[in-house]
C-alpha cells in the first residue's frame, strides 16, 4: 500500500464582475444594510407605483365614460370656435337673429387610410368641395382639419353612409337671421366661426361676449336675448316704401331712418341696396354700405334748420327778422343764388319756407364764423358720432373755416356729416332742446333725460317746430302733408348737388326729406334720402326733393304712423294758432 500524498488544490478565482453590474448591485442593495428591510421597502415601493398606474387608468376610464371621445372636438377648438350667441330681438320680441345647431365636416388626416379614395368619395357627396383643397387638407400632418362647415343633415347622412375612416362631424352653432335683409344694416352679421364682424353682432363681441366665451362663462342657456329699439313691423314698411321710391325715381340708392325724438332710439333704419346676412358674400359688396352711419354727405337745405335755430337761440333774430334777398349774395368771385328768387327782403320764417340760400347765408353771417362753429359743435355736427354700430364715419369739416365756409354751410354745402348725425341734431331742435345720443337699444325717456344735454332753449325749439309745420302747410313739404293727412307733420326738404369731377353737378343730386310727427308734440322724426333720382314726366323734369323724397316720405309716414301708435287727427288749427299760441301761453 502506498501512502497517497494529499494534493492541495488552489482555489479557482471567480471571473471579475463587470463594473456596470457592480454599480446596479450597489444601487439596489447598498452596503451594510439589512437585506430584509430593503426587501420590504422595495415591495412597498412597487405597490405604490402599480397603485398609481392603475389609478390613472381608472380616472381616464371614468372620463371617457362621462364625456365620450371628444378628442376631435378639443382639437377643433384650436382651429376655430363656433361661439354660442344670444338671440337678438326687436322691441316687441320678434327674433331678428338666433343660433341653430348645424353639423360640420372634419377629418383626422393621420387616420385616413386611402386619401385618394377619401377625396373621390367626399367630392362625390359634396360636389362644391374643391378636390385639390381636400387632398391638401387630408395630406397634412395635423390631427384635425375642417373640410366643410355648416353642412345639411342630409349631406351628413350621405357622408356617414360612405364609412370613410378618419372622417367625422361636429355640431356647431350657426347664426341665422329670420328677417333676411330687413334689418341687415342694424344687425350686421357673423363670420364662419359665429363671431360678430359688423353691426350689433360685432358690438356684442366687443362688449364682453368674446371675453365671456374665452373664459368659458357663456353658454346657450346663460345668455339673455339682446333687445333692440327697432320695430320690425315699422322696418318692413319703411323698407318697402323705399324700394318702391328707389325703383320709381330710378335712384342709385335710397335710405331712411325713423327715430324717437325724446329717447334717441332708432326705431327703423334702412339703407338700399342692402344685403342678406344669411348670405355673407353680399355684405362685401361696396355698394351695400350703410349710408346712414358709414357715409358722409352734404345734407343740403335740411341744415337750414340748424342755422335758423342758432339765430333764434342767440336772441339776435326772431321769426320776423328781415334779410335782404333782392339779389344774389356776392362773396369774392362767388355768387350765392336762390332757386326761386323772391327779389325782396324776406323774413326769417320765409327763409325757411322758401328755402332761401341767400337768406340762410345772411342769417349765419349775422352770427359770425366762431359762433357758427361753436353752435354746430355743440349740436354734435363736427365730431364723429359713436353708437352701438361700429360702422361710423368722421365728418368732413373745412380745415380753414372762413366766412365763405359759413355761408355755404348755412344752407348745407361744404360740411359733410353722417345722416344719423344730422337726425340727432334735428331731434334736439324739436324735442325741447335736448341733444340725446342716438341708440339702437331700448331706452326710456327718463334714461334719455339723464344723458341728454340742453343745447337750445325751449322757446327756440317751439319756433323750429312751428317753422317745420308751416313748411308743411305752405312750403316745400306740402305734398307729404297731403299724403299723410291727419298726422300733423312738419318737415324740411334738402336737395344737395353732388360733387362730380371737383365741381357741383346740377344733374346728380342727393335729396332728403326730414319730417317730424306730430309737429305740435313731436314723437318721431322720419328721414328719407334718395341718391341721384332721375327726372320723370310726372315730376315735370324736376329732380329736387319736393318731387321725389317728399312724396316718398309722405307715403312712409302714412304707413308707419299707425304702427308707431299715433292716431290721425283732423280739423286741427294752423301752426300759428296751435304751436305758436301754445308756446306763448306757457312763457
Amino acid at each position: 500500500m502506498t501512502d497517497q500524498v494529499p494534493t492541495i488544490r488552489k482555489p479557482v478565482a471567480k471571473p471579475a464582475e463587470p463594473w456596470r453590474q457592480r454599480l446596479i448591485r450597489s444601487l439596489l442593495y447598498g452596503r451594510n444594510v439589512d437585506r430584509a428591510a430593503k426587501a420590504r421597502a422595495r415591495v412597498g415601493l412597487a405597490m405604490i407605483a402599480f397603485g398609481g398606474i392603475y389609478g390613472v387608468i381608472a380616472v381616464r376610464l371614468i372620463m371617457f365614460a362621462v364625456g365620450g371621445d371628444n378628442h376631435a372636438e378639443r382639437r377643433a377648438t384650436k382651429d376655430a370656435i363656433a361661439t354660442a350667441r344670444p338671440d337678438i330681438i326687436d322691441r316687441n320680441g320678434a327674433v331678428l337673429a338666433t343660433d341653430v345647431k348645424s353639423p360640420s365636416l372634419f377629418s383626422e388626416p393621420r387616420r385616413i387610410i386611402d386619401k385618394d379614395e377619401a377625396v373621390e368619395l367626399l367630392t362625390g357627396a359634396l360636389p362644391d368641395l374643391d378636390s385639390a383643397e381636400v387632398r391638401e387638407r387630408l395630406s397634412n400632418r395635423k390631427g384635425f382639419a375642417w373640410l366643410k362647415r355648416e353642412i345639411t343633415p342630409q349631406q351628413q347622412r350621405d357622408i356617414h353612409r360612405l364609412g370613410i375612416p378618419g372622417i367625422g362631424f361636429l355640431r356647431e352653432n350657426k347664426r341665422v337671421y329670420p328677417s333676411g335683409s330687413a334689418v341687415s344694416h342694424v344687425i350686421g352679421l357673423v363670420n364662419i366661426d359665429n363671431q360678430g364682424i359688423a353691426g350689433i353682432e360685432k358690438w356684442l363681441d366687443t362688449n364682453g361676449l368674446a371675453d365671456l366665451h374665452q373664459a368659458g362663462f357663456a353658454s346657450d342657456r346663460l345668455q339673455k336675448p339682446v333687445e333692440l329699439a327697432v320695430d320690425l313691423r315699422v322696418e318692413h314698411a319703411l323698407r318697402d316704401e323705399l324700394l318702391k321710391a328707389k325703383d320709381k325715381y330710378k335712384a342709385k340708392a335710397a335710405s331712411g331712418l325713423i327715430s324717437n325724438v325724446k329717447t334717441g332710439e332708432i326705431v327703423a333704419m334702412v339703407s338700399l341696396p342692402d344685403f342678406d346676412p344669411n348670405n355673407p358674400k353680399e355684405a362685401h359688396d361696396p355698394d351695400r354700405i350703410n349710408r346712414l352711419t358709414t357715409g358722409v354727405y352734404e345734407m343740403g337745405s335740411t341744415f337750414k334748420t340748424l342755422t335758423l335755430a342758432m339765430a333764434l337761440d342767440s336772441g339776435k333774430a326772431n321769426l320776423n327778422s328781415m334779410y335782404d334777398a333782392r339779389a344774389p349774395l356776392s362773396y369774392g368771385k362767388f355768387k350765392i343764388h336762390d332757386s326761386h328768387s323772391l327779389g325782396r327782403f324776406i323774413s326769417l320764417a320765409e327763409v325757411f319756407t322758401f328755402s332761401s340760400n341767400i337768406g340762410a347765408a345772411r342769417v349765419a353771417l349775422q352770427q359770425g364764423v366762431e359762433a357758427h362753429k361753436t353752435f354746430l359743435k355743440k349740436v354734435g355736427q363736427l365730431d364723429r358720432l359713436r353708437t352701438e354700430l361700429p360702422e361710423s364715419a368722421m365728418p368732413i369739416v373745412p380745415k380753414r373755416w372762413g366766412e365763405l365756409n359759413t355761408i355755404t354751410i348755412s344752407f348745407g354745402h361744404g360740411l359733410s356729416v353722417a345722416p344719423l348725425q344730422a337726425v340727432m341734431g334735428i331731434n334736439a331742435m324739436v324735442n325741447g332742446g335736448y341733444l340725446i345720443p342716438p341708440t339702437f337699444l331700448k331706452r326710456t325717456e327718463q334714461e334719455a333725460q339723464e344723458i341728454g344735454k340742453r343745447v337750445v332753449k325751449k322757446d327756440t325749439s317751439d319756433k323750429i317746430r312751428y317753422l317745420m309745420r308751416l313748411n308743411a302747410e305752405t312750403g316745400t313739404a306740402r305734398q307729404a302733408d297731403l299724403l299723410s293727412k291727419g298726422y300733423y307733420i312738419g318737415g324740411k326738404t334738402g336737395t344737395a348737388e353732388k360733387v362730380v369731377g371737383g365741381r357741383y353737378s346740377k344733374k346728380q343730386v342727393l335729396n332728403s326729406f326730414t319730417a317730424i310727427l306730430p309737429a305740435d308734440n313731436p314723437q318721431f322724426q322720419v328721414l328719407v334720402m334718395l341718391d341721384e333720382p332721375k327726372a320723370l314726366p310726372e315730376t315735370h323734369g324736376f329732380i329736387t326733393s319736393g318731387w321725389n323724397a317728399v312724396p316718398a316720405g309722405g307715403k312712409v309716414i302714412a304707413r308707419v304712423a299707425p304702427l308707431l301708435g299715433l292716431e290721425p287727427r283732423f280739423d286741427l288749427p294752423t301752426s300759428d294758432r296751435l304751436i305758436l299760441a301754445a308756446s306763448r301761453a306757457t312763457q
